[in-house]
Parts: C-alpha cells; sequence; structure tokens
C-alpha cells in the first residue's frame, strides 16, 4: 500500500514528509473526483485542518461519486475547563462583532486567511503569528507580526503574552495540543478568549487517532491492496 500527501499550497515551506507530496487545488468536488479516478486511489483520508470546510466537503462528494472509502483524522476539539473564561462565537464574522468594544491588545491566533475581516475593529492593537511572512501587510493600523511555527510551550506561551501586554485572544477552535499551550497561559493569566467555533460537516467516518486510521485502511484493504 502507497499513499500520496496533499497539501493545500498555502505554507511555503511545509515539512518535508516521507511519502510523495503534491501541493495546490483539485479544481471543486469534480476535479477530486477526476484525480482519484486517474490515479487508481483506493482510500481517501481527509486529514485537513477543522476550518478548511470547503475541501472536507469536497472530499465528502468526491468520495460519493466514485466510491471511495473515506475517513477523517480529527483533533479533538478544546472544551473550557475551570479557570477558563471563553466566549463562544460561531465564525470569524461573529468574532469580528464580539471585538466591537474599547481598545485592547489582541493575539489574533487564526492564520493569515482572515485578517482582513479585523480592519472593521481598527481601534485594536492585533499581535499576529504567522507561519509565513504576509505577501503584503494585512490592513491592520496597529499591529505586530510574529513569525513562528508550533507546537508552543506553555511558558513561551505565558511569556509572549506578558510581554506583549496581552488583554484577549481570539482563537479558532482548532484542537489538538500543538497550538493549546496558549489557552494554557490565558487561564493562568485570567485571559479572557473569543472561540470561534468549527464549522458543521455532514456526517462521516471520523477517528482522532493515527492508529485507529491505520486499522481502518488495514480492514478495509483488499489482499491485493494490503500488500
Amino acid at each position: 500500500m502507497c499513499a500520496t500527501l496533499s497539501y493545500a499550497g498555502r505554507v511555503a515551506r511545509p515539512r518535508a514528509q516521507p511519502v510523495p507530496v503534491r501541493s495546490g487545488g483539485f479544481g471543486g468536488p469534480e476535479g477530486l473526483a477526476q484525480y482519484l479516478q486517474d490515479h487508481a486511489i483506493t482510500h481517501l483520508i481527509d486529514a485537513t485542518h477543522p476550518f478548511a470546510e470547503q475541501i472536507s466537503r469536497n472530499a465528502l462528494q468526491a468520495a460519493a461519486v466514485t466510491g471511495t472509502p473515506l475517513i477523517a483524522l480529527t483533533r479533538p476539539a478544546w472544551t473550557p475547563g475551570p479557570g477558563d473564561d471563553w466566549a463562544h462565537v460561531p465564525d470569524i464574522a461573529g468574532a469580528v462583532a464580539a471585538l466591537d468594544r474599547p481598545p485592547e491588545r489582541i493575539l489574533l491566533a487564526i492564520g493569515r486567511m482572515h485578517l482582513a475581516a479585523f480592519a472593521a475593529r481598527p481601534q485594536h492593537h492585533y499581535l499576529l503569528r504567522l507561519v509565513d511572512p504576509p505577501d503584503a501587510p494585512p490592513p491592520l493600523p496597529d499591529h505586530h507580526i510574529i513569525v513562528d511555527r508550533g507546537p508552543f510551550t506553555r511558558d513561551a506561551e505565558t511569556a509572549l503574552l506578558q510581554d506583549h501586554r496581552i488583554t484577549r485572544i481570539v482563537s479558532k477552535n482548532a484542537g489538538g495540543t500543538g497550538a493549546q499551550a496558549k489557552l494554557i497561559a490565558a487561564r493562568a493569566l485570567h485571559l479572557p478568549v473569543i472561540m470561534i467555533d468549527r464549522p458543521a460537516l455532514p456526517a462521516r467516518r471520523e477517528a482522532t487517532e493515527i492508529p485507529d486510521i491505520l486499522d481502518w485502511l488495514h480492514r478495509t484493504a483488499s489482499p491485493a491492496q494490503a500488500r
């Protein structure tokens, strides 16, 4: 059994992988279905970011059209615990609306795709942490950019929040451990968090651990595929 890893192409320097890699879109569900057929793909694993809603929907449609078994590798969503001060919002627009308040110092932990939406709240200072330097300055009149890649530690996140005098965090509920440290630091520092909930997707087979994905592959592979 062999595998191909597909990147969306939004990160300039993705980490090296031990399997063949392709980068870029497929051209919607039709293009993905064609790719599955052209390359004789027997199994489809959706391991995209929890907020990559469109590619997950495309994968479901392409799998249905081609009859390709599909499973999603998902990170369990974060849930608030004792000491957390979270305000849940349904989407980016909800997060922007929640910042209709006097000026604060905001850690905007949402990636680079939706930064422009927060230009509607120019009164805040925004700390932006991005994987790659932006191609153009974001349309935020008061901001500071840090180029860094996780995973991050609790101590480092605590120092970051203190050094930049952050008073509130805006975060997508990405789940997992790689980016959770900022929430642990926020709890210790008693900082409020605006948490953007995940988009709702149609029902699908899901697993949260890689061994469960491998077990599914072996259970659903034909004898010829398993060799």
